[in-house]
């Protein structure tokens, strides 16, 4: 069985694939980020999800792409993991989620910019065969604009600083646990803080026809087109593609943001998984 797997920092997507090409399960666990989860936490959250236990002895292939697997340390951790659960398996390859968006978005031979905009984002350049990388990430804290955290982030900040319009903040503080214990206990004392911020970017998707939502929202994709995608020099030459949920719901702000930088939008999708099953059945 070839086992492809899908993770950003809030989600997992499974897909156990047998030699017919048939899928024998789907399932979900929570984000498997190896730079903000000890291997413990890792592990824990698979075996615990039973289709996974259920078949991991049937495993010999799995193809893992995973936020968070941009540098070979955290790699090596969940590839350890991997190796601990999946005892039968011949073949293990961790990727970063960069990948998954690619093999998802776009046609082999065909030049474009990728991104993902979910939980976190990040940004890179395919050359058609080739990943190039202009921006390396230094994790939620200092990077990934207009991505889920970012907006949680500037949301959160906005209401302590009294920026938030009264009627809008008032159905913040009512959706919310927003007393500054709670949020400090998330931010500082609980795992996947990157997560917990991201939670609140629901509350834009759903409250974004105000004009501060829509001032908030355009900030956070310029950020992003400025100080990722146009790091490319033919940007505006080539189809801009993206994953995650914050760009598959906000998906016309984010092509009006793309239409004022004069750049083309592509394919917009909010889970990769389905066309990694693709990409994978075609190499059977």
């Amino acid at each position: 069985m070839i086992l492809i797997v899908e993770s950003g920092s809030t989600k997992t997507d499974w897909i156990g694939v047998n030699k017919k090409g048939d899928v024998a399960f789907e399932t979900q666990t929570l984000g498997l980020n190896p730079q903000v989860l000890d291997s413990n936490i890792i592990k824990e959250r698979i075996v615990n999800n039973y289709d996974v236990y259920r078949f991991r002895k049937q495993v010999n292939k799995l193809y893992f792409y995973g936020a968070g697997c941009g540098t070979e340390p955290p790699r090596v951790l969940i590839n350890k993991v991997f190796e601990e659960i999946f005892i039968n398996t011949t073949e293990i390859s961790v990727k970063e989620d960069t990948y998954a968006a690619i093999y998802a978005t776009t046609n082999i031979g065909e030049k474009s910019i990728v991104c993902i905009i979910g939980t976190g984002s990040n940004c890179t350049y395919f050359d058609g065969n080739q990943v190039h990388q202009k921006v390396t990430s230094l994790g939620y804290i200092l990077m990934d604009d207009a991505s889920g955290n970012y907006f949680g982030r500037q949301l959160l900040r906005d209401f302590y600083f009294n920026r938030i319009p009264k009627k809008i903040s008032k159905k913040f503080e009512s959706e919310f646990d927003l007393k500054a214990d709670t949020i400090k206990d998330k931010l500082y004392k609980q795992p996947n803080p990157n997560t917990y911020l991201a939670t609140f970017a629901k509350f834009l998707i759903n409250n974004n026809d105000s004009e501060y939502a829509q001032s908030l929202i355009r900030k956070g994709f310029e950020l992003f087109i400025e100080n990722q995608i146009l790091q490319f020099p033919d940007a505006k030459e080539v189809l801009i593609h993206f994953t995650g949920s914050i760009s598959f719901y906000l998906r016309e702000e984010l092509e009006s943001c793309l239409t004022k930088y004069n750049l083309k939008a592509g394919n917009i999708i909010r889970r990769p998984i389905e066309g990694l099953l693709n990409y994978h059945k075609g190499n059977l």
